[in-house]
């Protein structure tokens, strides 16, 4: 089967509301679909039909542009892959309708199919990702968080749903084993946490291939999990130099230097090493739950995840 379902077409939305489909244009196009794309790959070793893979990679990428469209907004973000953030082109209020609306046609798809233990899940994954976002906002402006402040925020925000791309295709399958299913919240987890933090150092124009904006986090008076590592061993003068930096050079300056600086971006991997190798062992532990030869295929793909998720490496480097 190909993995290349097409998730977002205009004929999903109603002809009389072409604001809407202007809007989802632009949210759609020039996203990587990386969760689409891990579903689709579950979804087809499981050898679920072509439909149910196709909701299934809809779903995920329904609720990530939703939670793109409320973050946004809520951090008055003015670009998105590009161009212009859909609250500035069409108006704050279109921009949170634009996101609820997603969040109800996943509710609303998803019943149709008929399973309510991934309706259920699902309205948890949404749920966690609001309170993750409502968490997140009351962290701004305070720079004395800790890295598991930040990991319960990552763990509600964005590991979620790579948990969900995890799990929701064997609840599709109809295997609901808790033992498996631990072993794949155990691993979403990880893999979400390390996206994250992955994410969290493009801010620092550290494997900034995507050409990620810099320091936009700290500008926005919010520790991400890099800058809250850095923090942590900084004298207080340091400290308030680095909460005003407006360029790299400036926090170069504020750590101790561009060598220091770089020692930090080492730590900081070596401490997330662990995780990787952590995420690795979840992943290699599901060889009792894949019975057939496809399926034994999920962990030769997963494996290899986190040269994506956090080092940003192709998965061919």
């Amino acid at each position: 089967m190909s993995l290349n379902i097409k998730i977002y077409s205009p004929s999903d939305f109603p002809i009389y509301l072409p604001k809407l489909s202007a809007l989802y244009d632009d949210l759609f196009s020039g996203g990587k679909g990386f969760r689409s794309k891990l579903v689709q790959y579950l979804g087809a070793s499981l050898n679920l039909d072509e439909s149910a893979i196709g909701l299934l990679a809809q779903t995920v990428e329904f609720i990530h542009n939703a939670s793109l469209l409320h973050d946004d907004l809520i951090d008055r973000s003015v670009l998105r892959r590009g161009k212009p953030a859909a609250w500035t082109k069409y108006t704050p209020e279109y921009a949170v309708l634009a996101g609820d609306y997603l969040l109800a046609r996943v509710m609303v798809n998803l019943s149709s199919y008929g399973n309510m233990e991934l309706v259920k899940y699902t309205a948890q994954v949404i749920s966690d990702l609001l309170e993750g976002e409502w968490l997140q906002d009351s962290l701004v402006g305070d720079f004395s968080v800790q890295l598991n402040q930040l990991d319960r925020v990552h763990n509600l925000k964005t590991a979620s749903l790579f948990k969900w791309c995890l799990r929701a295709p064997f609840m599709a399958q109809g295997r609901f084993e808790k033992p498996l299913h631990d072993k794949l919240e155990e691993a979403g987890t990880l893999l979400g946490q390390l996206f994250q933090r992955g994410d969290d150092l493009l801010d620092f124009d550290v494997r900034n291939s995507e050409g990620k904006a810099l320091l936009g986090d700290l500008k926005s008076g919010y520790l991400n999990s890099f800058a809250c590592f850095c923090f942590a061993d900084l004298e207080s003068a340091s400290r308030e130099k680095a909460k005003t930096c407006q360029s790299l050079n400036d926090y170069y300056r504020a750590v101790g230097g561009e060598d220091v600086f770089k020692k930090l971006v080492q730590a900081f991997d070596d401490k997330n090493q662990f995780y990787i190798e952590l995420y690795q062992h979840h992943i290699l532990s599901l060889k009792e739950h894949l019975v057939t030869d496809e399926e034994s295929k999920i962990i030769d793909f997963l494996i290899p995840l986190t040269k994506k998720m956090y080092f940003r490496q192709s998965s061919s480097s």
